[in-house]
């Protein structure tokens, strides 16, 4: 079983406890101003889209939003709880999306859980999603290791310079990128957020 799979297994098991941890609060609508400004579009696709607590904001800013998750039971509570947008099962390493199918890809402390070696080809994926001028916004855990948390989830750290090096080696053009501390996010780690363009 690799991380990706053994991260979905904590995640079904767990669900009901991750649902209502999830479902409190939108990123999208504490951080997501920077994808705003960035994105042309109305065309998003939340990657590792959880119950649907940032979906539900972007269908209320009468965006047209598709959620995307690798575990069952968080794309069920999204269809039940978010009716304005879609939502589908996958793995964000091989989407089930054609190309140029979306404005704006949002994966919002989803990118974190793939491992270092298959995040260039997931950019990659990201990339060919989007539209030309398409927009993406990615937060990851601060740091430079990797391993398994308490409860078996898998954890890829990346500096801010490794993502932007990622990001321009994948096609894309880095228009916005921050760190956070914990303490500014009410976590228990520093965080890397960063938006980009389509190159």
């Amino acid at each position: 079983m690799d991380e990706v799979a053994r991260t979905r297994s904590v995640y079904e098991s767990n669900s009901d406890a991750f649902v209502e941890k999830y479902r409190r609060e939108s990123i999208a609508e504490r951080f997501g101003e920077p994808f705003f400004d960035a994105l042309q579009g109305t065309r998003i696709l939340d990657v590792g889209c959880g119950p649907g607590s940032d979906a539900e904001t972007f269908a209320d800013r009468g965006y047209d939003v598709t959620g995307l998750d690798v575990t069952p039971s968080f794309i069920e509570s999204g269809r039940e709880n978010v009716s304005d947008a879609r939502f589908a099962l996958g793995d964000m390493r091989t989407l089930p999306f054609g190309p140029n199918s979306f404005d704006g890809v949002w994966a919002c402390a989803s990118l974190l859980h793939v491992p270092r070696g298959d995040v260039p080809a997931t950019l990659s994926e990201f990339a060919r999603v989007l539209d030309g001028d398409g927009t993406l916004y990615c937060s990851l855990k601060r740091g430079d290791e990797s391993g398994f948390d308490g409860l078996g989830r898998f954890f890829e750290r990346h500096t801010a310079a490794a993502v932007c090096e990622l990001l321009v080696d994948t096609g894309f053009e880095p228009v916005h990128v921050e760190t956070a501390d914990a303490a500014e996010v009410a976590s228990q780690d520093g965080w890397v957020q960063a938006v980009a363009r389509v190159a």
